[in-house]
């Protein structure tokens, strides 16, 4: 029978390793499977920024990841401009700044590249300029059968309300959400309800991240129920990857991602009794 949900690993739970140099980016899927069991990552584009248009290190990751057998997801991208710049030209240079990372997702064997959309403030001109860029992204994604996901990552995309509403005006099949368990602050200080706010998402999700930030005695996660948690992901039919995203400096990162991968087969275990 096949598990209730799959268990993948985000590479920003090792970004003090791959910072420091103490991980070179192209043995991430040998640490991933040798280290901790699991066969599925997604990758982090300012880990390999300067190698994204290099033919001969990209088929290395592959061949590393392929003989291994590790999948690639998805590749999360940062910094490559704002896709909801009021600046016509500056929103168009954002676009395409993002069609290296499609390309190199494609290439890889991923699904989709994660991308931000925080405009500066929730007002429909804002959020005009935003669904253009995510459009015209989605629609070039499109001719490469991939898909521009939108992750709940500060500012107002934490509002999952604003989220939704923003999904649903570019509305195309291939631009969806990436819930994260945690990015819920707003930017006035206050916090939209996590459970609440991925409940809302799931119905747009490709893909899920499981943001975990300490643990309690019993291995519980400190700021979500992973319980209640993984229910409100399976209730909304999503059977794919959930993603393992440690960042706490509590425990070290090997054993930060060890923690919750048991948390989550824990709950999958428990999950999968009450469902038989």
């Amino acid at each position: 029978m096949s598990p209730l949900f799959k268990i993948s690993l985000a590479e920003w739970s090792l970004h003090r390793a791959l910072e420091n140099g103490k991980l070179d980016h192209l043995d991430f899927p040998k640490v991933t499977r040798e280290d901790f069991g699991i066969e599925a990552i997604e990758l982090v584009n300012t880990f390999f920024k300067d190698k994204v248009h290099d033919q001969k290190y990209l088929a290395e990751f592959k061949h590393r990841s392929d003989s291994l057998g590790v999948k690639t997801l998805l590749i999360m991208c940062d910094h490559e401009g704002d896709l909801g710049d009021p600046d016509a030209p500056k929103r168009a240079q954002a676009i395409e700044n993002h069609f290296k990372w499609l390309e190199a997702t494609k290439f890889l064997g991923g699904h989709s590249i994660r991308v931000n959309a925080r405009p500066s403030s929730d007002a429909q001109e804002q959020k005009d300029f935003v669904a253009d860029g995510l459009r015209r992204l989605s629609e070039h994604a499109a001719k490469l059968q991939l898909n521009v996901l939108v992750e709940n990552h500060g500012g107002i995309s934490s509002n999952a309300a604003w989220l939704v509403s923003l999904i649903q005006q570019v509305n195309l099949p291939n631009c969806g959400t990436l819930p994260d368990f945690g990015n819920f602050k707003l930017t006035d200080g206050t916090y939209y309800d996590r459970y609440r706010g991925v409940a809302e998402l799931m119905p747009f999700a490709k893909a899920v991240s499981a943001k975990a930030q300490g643990f309690d005695a019993q291995g519980n996660e400190l700021n979500t129920d992973y319980r209640h948690m993984m229910k409100i992901v399976l209730d909304a039919a999503y059977r794919g990857y959930v993603g393992i995203e440690y960042e706490d400096s509590r425990l070290p990162e090997p054993e930060g991602i060890l923690a919750t991968k048991r948390l989550l087969e824990k709950v999958r275990d428990e999950l999968s009794q009450s469902t038989v």
